[in-house]
């Protein structure tokens, strides 16, 4: 990757932090599906949650079919912390992140997966729930807790903020990428 050339790109938009990993360091846990499934209500119910995204352990083969990775967060600050409504009117611009970041890698040669945050809502209502394939593949991003993700172990391992004062939010994606053809070649 040309990291001057990506500099660049990123001064462009207002991302807060970012690092750039190898594949081979993300870790994948069981225990955080297992939240998804007791806690969260989307559970079961969109392409962009378990069990949609698949096993675990075909995610933990996704991630790990990737050389490297992006993780990244953007700034939202809202009035209350509190107000979960408020608080998820600030994802989408850090979605819009995510899908230029990718096209980005993409234009500069790249295959790109995307996980970002919470679940997809691009739709009124999922295509899984009607057993229909996902009807906005590139624009769809799972979530990263749904891969086994622990957000907070990658921002501690690399310095990054994971919470900040006030009434502000740290939304965070992940940009796996690697060479075109490369997951053929080591298949």
């Amino acid at each position: 990757m040309d990291l001057e050339k990506f500099e660049e790109f990123v001064s462009q938009y207002p991302i807060y932090e970012y690092r750039i990993l190898s594949a081979r360091e993300i870790q994948t846990v069981p225990r955080v599906r297992e939240i998804c499934r007791i806690e969260c209500e989307r559970y079961g119910s969109t392409w962009a949650c378990p069990p949609g995204v698949g096993t675990v352990e075909e995610c933990d083969k996704r991630i790990h079919s990737y050389t490297h990775g992006i993780f990244f967060s953007s700034v939202a600050e809202v009035s209350d912390l509190l107000n979960m409504e408020e608080m998820l009117t600030t994802r989408r611009a850090h979605e819009d992140l995510s899908t230029a970041m990718g096209e980005y890698m993409e234009e500069q040669g790249y295959e790109v997966f995307i996980l970002s945050t919470e679940s997809c809502d691009i739709c009124r209502e999922c295509a899984y729930k009607r057993g229909e394939p996902c009807v906005h593949p590139k624009r769809m991003h799972p979530c990263l807790e749904s891969h086994g993700v622990v957000v907070y172990d990658i921002a501690l391992e690399h310095g990054m903020e994971y919470q900040l004062d006030g009434n502000v939010i740290l939304w965070f994606s992940l940009v796996l990428f690697r060479e075109k053809g490369s997951a053929e070649k080591s298949a």
